[in-house]
């Protein structure tokens, strides 16, 4: 991390200011952690494919590597990115599962292995994946297949790649998104964003690694 600064008005105390890297910043969840990080008075670098500081595609590894380039050194890199498409079992293509690996697994994954040699030595990686990782939908198997194995990788990375840190944020799906999505996730709790949003402050600004965090 680097140096401690006094907080600005407004801001959470005895917080150390990071230059956090988010990917998918424009987006529903993107947008409420943009605002909660930058609340607790931290610089927010935001990227995304259309929109942010940066652009980047991340089904693109040179895209990745020009992002990491432009930004420079970093303490923490958190997306909010990731997509997979929802069809019944019976109408998925291979194209299908492989749109959803890369889309939401191998995308995130090259932001931790290009991100090793790019961030702080003590930095983090807090990744996005969803409650289908743990409980299934109809619709929802390549949802399921992507979030389970990018939980696995998490576990995984996480031993090798100390003193950095990387976590996974898991929620289902959110109060604001429920009159799009609501009827997918039937009898499923859902959480306010700024629950999920603080999920994302625990990875940051805590401690902890190799763990999905469930809001």
């Amino acid at each position: 991390m680097r140096g401690k600064h006094f907080p600005r008005p407004g801001t959470a105390p005895n917080v150390d200011r990071m230059k956090i890297l988010l990917i998918g910043a424009s987006g529903t969840l993107g947008t409420a952690v943009h605002r909660t990080l930058a609340g607790r008075g931290h610089e927010v670098l935001t990227a995304g494919r259309g929109s942010g500081d940066l652009r980047v595609d991340l089904t693109d590894p040179d895209r990745i590597a020009e992002l990491y380039d432009r930004a420079g050194l970093v303490d923490a890199v958190v997306s909010a990115a990731g997509s997979v498409p929802f069809k019944p079992f019976a109408e998925l293509t291979a194209d299908d599962y492989r749109a959803g690996f890369e889309g939401k697994v191998l995308s995130q994954v090259e932001l931790v292995r290009q991100g090793v040699s790019k961030i702080a030595e003590r930095g983090s990686f807090t990744l996005i994946t969803g409650v289908l990782g743990r409980e299934q939908i109809v619709t929802g198997s390549a949802a399921s297949l992507a979030n389970g194995a990018l939980e696995a990788f998490v576990r995984a990375a996480a031993i090798e790649i100390a003193p950095q840190r990387v976590n996974a944020v898991s929620p289902t799906v959110v109060t604001e998104s429920l009159p799009a999505y609501g009827p997918l996730f039937a009898g499923m709790p859902a959480v306010d964003l700024a629950d999920v949003a603080q999920a994302y402050v625990r990875s940051v600004e805590g401690g902890l690694t190799g763990q999905v965090l469930i809001p």
